[in-house]
């Protein structure tokens, strides 16, 4: 287990590092592509190690049983997730691609009423999801992690966007919320604006039933409406 801690740490810790304090001097030192390269191989390493220190890592007594109700609130936390996770993919001013200023400057679509930083989010529901489904030793660690990272890198991309891309992101945060649905709760933003198109919505579907039906086949339990349906 202490492997496992210190594998996610390192996988964490070396995201936060790379992407913020240690950026500029990479950059300055290796060029554009040289950080990218490096970058790359460190979370590939460190998320191996993570992969490696999990499965060997002692499957402990889950801290609740996970009945129905909850496995139909993680299935739904994930679809979510799939749905942001789509739309993150097109449009996304967070993404470190040329053009992202002028994103910023287009009006809201998609996901993004929902919340500016989708990627991140779903993620974070994935961690929340497996969290509340296996509430043992090893899954904490690594959901909490991955949780961590999710959140705590999309404040770290809030301030470095807010430096790099100025009065653009700027604009763009005051017209999006970090929070999913915190525009709508305030009243900032009608509610039928919190809703993706409904092409985005059956991709994310669509994905989330591919993920959920080979889930069994990776040695994961049966997840998602196969659950109910096998």
């Amino acid at each position: 287990m202490s492997n496992l801690v210190w594998a996610v740490t390192a996988f964490v810790g070396t995201h936060f590092l790379m992407s913020h304090p240690l950026r500029a001097p990479l950059v300055a030192r290796l060029g554009e592509n040289g950080f990218r390269g490096v970058y790359s191989l460190v979370s590939l390493v460190t998320f191996g190690w993570a992969v490696m220190a999990f499965r060997a890592a002692p499957v402990t007594e889950p801290l609740w049983v996970a009945g129905d109700g909850i496995w139909a609130i993680a299935s739904l936390l994930m679809l979510e997730g799939a749905i942001l996770f789509m739309g993150s993919l097109v449009g996304n001013p967070a993404l470190p691609a040329p053009g992202a200023a002028a994103l910023a400057t287009k009006p809201v679509h998609g996901v993004f009423h929902i919340t500016r930083h989708p990627m991140m989010w779903g993620f974070a529901l994935w961690a929340i999801a497996h969290a509340l489904v296996a509430p043992y030793g090893a899954q904490l660690v690594l959901t909490l992690g991955m949780l961590v990272l999710a959140l705590g890198g999309s404040a770290g991309q809030d301030r470095k966007k807010a430096v790099l891309m100025g009065a653009a992101w700027k604009d763009w945060a005051a017209r999006t919320s970090f929070v999913p649905y915190a525009a709508q709760l305030s009243g900032r933003a009608p509610w039928k604006t919190g809703w993706p198109g409904l092409r985005l919505v059956l991709l994310g579907t669509i994905v989330w039933l591919l993920v959920t039906y080979v889930h069994p086949m990776l040695g994961a339990p049966v997840a998602g409406i196969w659950r109910w349906v096998y």
